[in-house]
C-alpha cells in the first residue's frame, strides 16, 4: 500500500509518575501534568489493550516495510523524553514482549526530569525505538521561521544520532502546533515519520516523510476509553476526540503560552459533552 493511503492507530502517551509526583518526570506545569499518568494507571491502560489486541504494537519500522499482515497497525509513543521512560515505562511495556517509540527533546537531555544519555542508549539496545521532539520544544512550532524550524530537527538529530550510533528518521510535533512546513523541514533535515497530535488513522506524506496522526491519552481516562481508541474501526472515544481536537484549533493557535492550561479546562469541560456530528465521525476515519 502506498504510504498515503495507509491507515495506522498511534497512541500519545507522555510519562508515568508515583503518589502525584508530577514533576519528576518531563516538563513540568499544570499543562504537561494533564499527561501523566500513574504508572498504576498506564499499567491498566497497557492490561487492556493487550486483552483487545493480542498481538504486540509495531514500531514505525516494521510498519513501512509491510510487516503487518494486512492489519491495521497499532504503535505506541512517548514524547517529551522524560525519565520515567527508563525508570518506569520501558518495563511496562517489555513484561508484555511490547516496545515503544521514545520521542526526546534533545535540548533536555541530562536535566533533572529527564532520560540521560546512557538510559536513551540503554532504551535502544532493549529494542525500542527514538526519536526526536525537536531541540528546545518551542511552544508553537508551526509559527516558527523556516530557519527555525531546520535548526530544531537538524540540532536534535545530529545530538541523538552522535549519542545512539544511529540516524534518526522518526520525529513528532511538540505541543500540537502542526504545519506543512513543520513536516517539510523535518523531511529536509531526514525525517522519514512524522508523528503529529492530530487525532486521525490516516497516513499522509510530506516531501516524502510519512506524517501520522495520535489519539492522545491523558489522566484520568479509564482503561476501557482507552481500549476504544485502538479499534480499527471507528469508535465514539475516537470520534469525540477528532471533534474535540477541531473545536480547540481557534484558541490553539489564539492564547500562545496560555494555551496549555485552556486546553486541560477544555478537555475536562468537554470531553464528556462533545456533541458527535456525521463530519467528525467521518473526520476519525481518515
Amino acid at each position: 500500500m502506498a504510504p498515503n493511503r495507509m491507515k495506522a492507530i498511534t497512541l500519545m502517551f507522555h510519562d508515568a509518575v508515583e503518589n502525584n509526583r508530577f514533576d519528576e518526570s518531563g516538563f513540568s506545569g499544570l499543562g504537561p501534568a494533564l499527561y501523566k499518568l500513574d504508572v498504576h494507571e498506564m499499567e491498566a491502560h497497557f492490561r487492556r489493550i493487550s486483552a483487545l489486541i493480542p498481538e504486540p504494537p509495531f514500531l514505525v519500522n516494521d510498519v513501512l516495510l509491510g510487516k503487518t499482515g494486512g492489519r491495521t497497525p497499532l504503535l505506541l509513543t512517548f514524547d517529551d523524553g522524560g525519565v520515567s521512560g527508563a525508570t518506569l515505562i520501558a518495563d511496562l511495556l517489555e513484561k508484555r514482549g511490547w516496545r515503544g517509540h521514545f520521542l526526546v527533546t534533545a535540548g533536555s537531555v541530562h536535566r533533572a526530569g529527564f532520560l540521560s544519555s546512557s538510559q536513551i542508549r540503554d532504551l535502544k539496545a532493549r529494542g525500542h525505538l527514538i526519536g526526536t521532539h525537536s531541540w528546545s520544544h518551542p511552544e508553537r512550532m508551526s509559527s516558527c521561521a523556516w530557519g527555525t524550524l531546520v535548526e530544531e530537527w537538524h540540532r536534535s538529530i545530529a545530538s541523538l544520532s552522535d549519542l545512539t550510533g544511529e540516524q534518526i528518521t522518526v520525529g513528532s510535533v511538540p505541543g500540537g502546533f502542526y504545519s506543512r512546513s513543520v513536516a517539510r523541514a523535518a523531511s529536509v533535515c531526514g525525517i522519514q515519520t512524522l508523528f503529529t497530535s492530530e487525532p486521525v488513522k490516516r497516513c499522509g506524506l510530506v516531501d516524502g516523510c510519512l506524517v501520522l496522526g495520535r489519539f492522545r491519552v491523558t489522566r484520568g481516562m479509564t482503561p476501557s476509553h482507552v481500549a476504544s481508541l485502538c479499534s480499527a474501526s471507528t469508535s465514539g472515544g475516537q470520534m469525540k476526540q477528532y471533534a474535540l481536537w477541531n473545536l480547540m484549533k481557534a484558541p490553539r493557535f489564539a492564547t500562545g503560552d496560555y494555551y496549555p492550561v485552556i486546553r486541560g479546562a477544555l478537555l475536562r469541560l468537554l470531553e464528556g459533552k462533545t456533541r458527535i456530528t456525521r463530519s467528525s465521525i467521518r473526520g476519525a476515519e481518515r
